[in-house]
């Protein structure tokens, strides 16, 4: 909205994407702190607290009256920044939008199957839940490709020309990095604000790139493929970013409120896509760290145990296993979001190396 009193009634200000971005994050960080105190009300009125996980460790016990689903609520405040500070008629923010409804669909449905039957086990199976992951990433994927001006080009870093035409493969490439991503966030989900942090700074990162990569003159000084359109994209980062800090000041340890899977999946699932669209895909192993870090020690864990019967953690994902070697939680969350700071950092250093 903001982008056409720029275009209709000549506010020059409004046309500027730092702008609009810097005025979305503050409209989804101060709704998100308008709206959880009330959410959480309500929430505990209703008794919707997530069911804890039988084999967590002993000290998750005390949280099982907290509430869940904090997600809805920075989802809708993202949503809403997005449409009054985004450009409407750009197929990127468009894509990104329905993105974040799809995956937040899955997301409610799984929660709330969880809230309503008092067991962490009876949402979505895990087959079921990676199908619609995978049916709604490759809706996405579709759209990219067949009506979009992004190539099908993949770039690594530290290499300023694309390694090769991923062609109509690019559609298959492009949906597991969406689904991947969104199931290490919702793997990372697990202690309090260790998902919300890693994932502001890898939104600041990712919004960064797209803008840059948008830019004619930026993505040319720093050798970075551009896609004209992207940095609009830039605006819905910063108001998922802006949220998800408001949202931060409820969900630090000790939490008032989780974001449950209506909150990780879409929450992921937008950081896979702001990465394809901004030709950082590989990149994303950085920026996304300790999402990275997460989702490889199940996968470590359940290949172990299935081929030698034996456990590399004592539990997976990695944070419990810290948990069980008796470390304090507050020490564990904010030990990772050392590491993912640094591993931002190093990921945005590469722009230059190139």
């Amino acid at each position: 909205m903001l982008y056409f009193l720029y275009q209709y009634f000549n506010i020059n200000i409004f046309h500027y994407i730092t702008v609009r971005a810097g005025i979305s994050f503050f409209i989804s960080f101060i709704l998100t702190l308008y709206l959880l105190p009330k959410f959480i009300r309500w929430a505990k009125a209703k008794k919707a607290s997530q069911p804890i996980y039988s084999l967590a460790p002993k000290s998750h016990k005390a949280k099982s009256n907290t509430p869940t689903m904090g997600g809805v609520v920075f989802i809708f405040s993202t949503t809403i920044a997005s449409l009054l500070c985004a450009k409407l008629n750009n197929i990127f923010v468009l894509t990104a939008l329905l993105t974040i409804i799809l995956f937040s669909i899955i997301g409610i449905k799984d929660d709330i199957s969880k809230i309503l039957n008092k067991n962490n086990q009876s949402g979505l199976t895990p087959k079921a839940k990676f199908l619609l992951q995978t049916i709604f990433a490759s809706i996405v994927a579709l759209v990219l490709y067949f009506y979009s001006n992004l190539s099908s080009n993949l770039f690594i870093p530290f290499y300023k020309y694309p390694l090769f035409d991923m062609k109509i493969f690019a559609i298959l490439f492009w949906t597991v990095v969406i689904v991947a991503t969104s199931n290490a966030v919702n793997l990372t989900d697990g202690l309090d604000g260790l998902a919300t942090v890693p994932s502001i700074f890898a939104l600041g990162s990712l919004s960064l790139i797209a803008y840059i990569t948008g830019n004619a003159i930026l993505s040319h000084y720093l050798f970075l493929p551009k896609v004209l359109g992207v940095g609009e994209v830039a605006i819905i980062g910063t108001a998922l970013g802006g949220a998800l800090i408001g949202f931060l000041w409820f969900n630090c340890y000790p939490a008032q409120i989780f974001m449950g899977d209506s909150g990780s999946l879409p929450l992921g699932a937008f950081l896979g896509y702001m990465a394809i669209i901004s030709k950082s895909e590989i990149l994303l192993i950085l920026i996304g760290f300790v999402f990275v870090l997460e989702a490889l020690s199940v996968i470590l864990q359940v290949g172990s145990y299935k081929l030698r019967n034996k456990r590399v953690f004592l539990m997976a994902p990695i944070h419990h296993h810290f948990e069980q070697k008796k470390w304090q939680e507050s020490k564990i969350i904010v030990r990772f979001w050392i590491i993912a700071l640094i591993s931002n950092i190093i990921a945005l250093i590469t722009l230059k190396i190139r």
